[in-house]
């Protein structure tokens, strides 16, 4: 059974920055599937933030996150990251790390203060 562990979250200025990551175990596949970031604000949907390809050459951000965060992944230690910098307080919210959008962690919240 794949689990997902996001870790990295935490309190921040607007401004500051802060690294996501995400380790698969059980994962026996991990190295041929997409993963993905997203996020779910109070009172919100859970969106999308960032996808990588299995083999981590193609990326796709949100429009909101573009130029600020940065996706990518180490197949060898099954996990996937999420470079956050410039953050602001729209930014907050739970975290959630995905495999092909059919495993999810848990999440890790991120809050940015102004």
């Amino acid at each position: 059974q794949v689990q997902l562990v996001e870790s990295g979250g935490g309190l921040v200025q607007a401004g500051g920055s802060l690294r996501l990551s995400c380790v698969a175990s059980g994962s026996i596949y991990f190295n041929l599937y997409l993963m993905g970031w997203y996020r779910q604000a109070p009172g919100k949907q859970r969106e999308l933030v960032a996808t990588i390809s299995a083999g981590g050459s193609t990326k796709n951000y949100a429009d909101s996150v573009k130029g600020r965060f940065t996706i990518s992944r180490d197949n060898s230690k099954k996990s996937v990251y999420l470079q956050m910098n410039n953050l602001k307080p729209e930014d907050t919210a739970v975290y959630y790390c995905t495999e092909r959008e059919a495993v999810w962690g848990r999440g890790t919240q991120v809050t940015v203060s102004s």
